[in-house]
């Protein structure tokens, strides 16, 4: 299946050259996915989809244009091309972009195991859903469910330059996921939990996703409101995730290049403490973000993002790097009828050396945030306010539920005072460990 995408990628770069493109570039996607919903013993949807398309950019002198279709007859392949290049002749032209040169593209290509050859059937999916619900339902205190889940799914990508790059791979997803409602009438609280792999083998169970569901939805009855003050704050491991995203955003070479970005002065300096580094790996075996090669045919490879605090690099794809005059990092993504834009792949930050139960007692007072709610943030200034819930923290236990509240800092500040526990779990994309930041403002009743 592999193959027939990369011909016929190849047929439509070979034909966009004999139609006047100076260069071009395709790729090409198949998928199929099966995908469950159960609310309260009932089957809410259940869905099958199989797709298969196909983008193409050509270039004609520094003028370019992008368009992507999903018949594949050779008719509709020759319309595509000759209505991207007439789109390509209109374009501006924009001197930083262009397909990567023949001695930038990779040549060997890992295999990553992101293929499984699990079968998963529609029965099976009904059966984990089905099973995760009736145990968080089991948990005492829960009332209700808001939707238990199941998914798989099966992908295959190939990317054709005009310069010779004729790669692609396949990658397979199995996920589970709940929501439930514990209380009843006005006090009610939900809570969630999920996990989702390229293995079946390597999915968490469904008993323990829907106890800790169960539990965590229970745990949160009965919020109190806090009075508006600066004290420590605990980021749970599943929302320590957001700090990081944050900080992607503000080194993409995008970002950078436009001059719009927080950190935009920041290369070469220490942002956190020397205590944190922060890695993009896309080579880890059944990552879920893995990639053999990125988006432009560059070879990847693993990258400290930050080393002992230091930002070391922008995550530049081909043309923020020609922009700033950088070498690209690899770190290219698109989509069928864009360019390509930086992008990471499985990024994590390093364990510390901590517990979280001992960040806890060594609080006399504080907050443990495991939910937010909307946010706040300018990627100019590093400005932060988002909406949240957790637990507050007296005398190094925790007491109770708190609800209702804004967390407020600015994310250089808050950066410099994060300290990572070593609870550091891979279970998605993003993996970072508890992390306790000093001196926050909460702004509450």
């Amino acid at each position: 299946m592999k193959n027939d995408l990369l011909s016929i990628a190849s047929d439509i770069v070979r034909l966009a050259g004999k139609r006047g493109a100076t260069a071009a570039d395709a790729v090409a996607v198949e998928g199929a996915s099966t995908e469950i919903s159960i609310e309260n013993g009932k089957i809410e949807k259940l869905e099958r989809s199989e797709s298969r398309d196909i983008g193409l950019r050509v270039f004609v002198g520094e003028s370019s244009a992008s368009i992507s279709g999903s018949v594949f007859t050779p008719q509709a392949l020759e319309t595509m091309v000759e209505r991207a290049i007439e789109m390509a002749k209109l374009a501006p032209p924009d001197p930083f972009a262009g397909i990567a040169g023949a001695e930038q593209l990779a040549r060997d290509v890992p295999d990553l195991d992101q293929g499984s050859n699990d079968d998963v059937s529609a029965a099976q999916l009904e059966e984990m859903a089905r099973a995760t619900e009736e145990i968080a339902l089991g948990v005492a205190g829960v009332t209700r469910s808001s939707g238990s889940g199941a998914s798989a799914g099966r992908s295959q990508f190939a990317l054709v330059t005009s310069n010779g790059f004729v790669r692609g791979y396949e990658r397979t997803s199995v996920g589970v996921g709940i929501s439930v409602i514990a209380g009843s009438g006005t006090e009610m609280e939900r809570d969630y939990d999920g996990h989702s792999a390229v293995y079946l083998s390597d999915l968490e169970t469904v008993d323990k996703i829907g106890r800790t569901a169960g539990e965590r939805a229970v745990k949160r009855l009965n919020p109190r409101k806090v009075e508006s003050q600066a004290v420590p704050i605990v980021y749970d491991r599943r929302v320590a995730t957001s700090l990081i995203s944050h900080m992607l955003g503000a080194i993409s070479g995008s970002s950078i290049a436009r001059g719009t970005s927080f950190l935009m002065d920041a290369k070469g300096k220490e942002i956190f403490k020397a205590t944190v580094s922060i890695v993009d790996d896309p080579h880890r075996k059944r990552g879920q973000s893995s990639r053999p090669f990125d988006a432009e045919g560059l070879p990847t490879q693993r990258r400290n993002i930050i080393d002992r605090g230091v930002l070391q690099n922008w995550t530049l794809d081909l043309r923020s790097a020609r922009k700033l005059g950088l070498a690209p990092t690899g770190q290219a993504a698109r989509g069928l009828a864009s360019p390509p834009s930086p992008s990471t792949t499985n990024v994590y930050m390093e364990a510390g050396s901590i517990a979280p139960e001992e960040m806890i007692k060594s609080l006399k007072k504080g907050l443990l945030v495991t939910e937010f709610i909307g946010s706040t943030i300018n990627p100019v200034t590093g400005d932060y306010s988002r909406g949240a819930s957790g637990y507050w923290i007296e005398n190094g236990e925790i007491v109770y539920p708190v609800s209702g509240i804004t967390i407020a800092g600015n994310l250089k500040d808050m950066f410099k005072a994060l300290t990572p526990a070593n609870d550091l779990i891979f279970r998605s994309s993003f993996s970072v460990p508890t992390c306790l930041l000093d001196g926050m403002t909460i702004a509450g009743k």
